[in-house]
């Protein structure tokens, strides 16, 4: 079994990563399988760019409360599907 080991890029690398996708108008996929890197990588650089463009890097206790409250979120909008369901099916029963 080969040992993984990380690649590191340079900052000029992940800068025209980010402007394939930004400025030319590639796709996230399309540009990253043309570097030779994956689609999450490529995210996670363009939402950085991004983040830098707007001056506002959130700091650890932010970027905790902003994943718990996504979390939430999601949780939410499935319960509201649930009862979505439910109460569509109760509607049909009483019919």
């Amino acid at each position: 079994m080969t040992k993984r080991t990380n690649r590191t890029y340079t900052t000029e690398f992940k800068q025209e990563a980010v402007a394939l996708v930004t400025e030319q108008g590639y796709s996230v996929p399309k540009a990253a399988s043309s570097l030779g890197i994956t689609d999450k990588l490529l995210y996670n650089w363009k939402a950085k760019y991004e983040a830098e463009q707007l001056g506002t890097t959130l700091n650890a206790d932010e970027r905790a409360e902003l994943l718990k409250l996504r979390k939430e979120v999601k949780e939410l909008r499935m319960e509201e599907e649930i009862l979505k369901k439910a109460s569509s099916l109760l509607l049909r029963e009483t019919k």
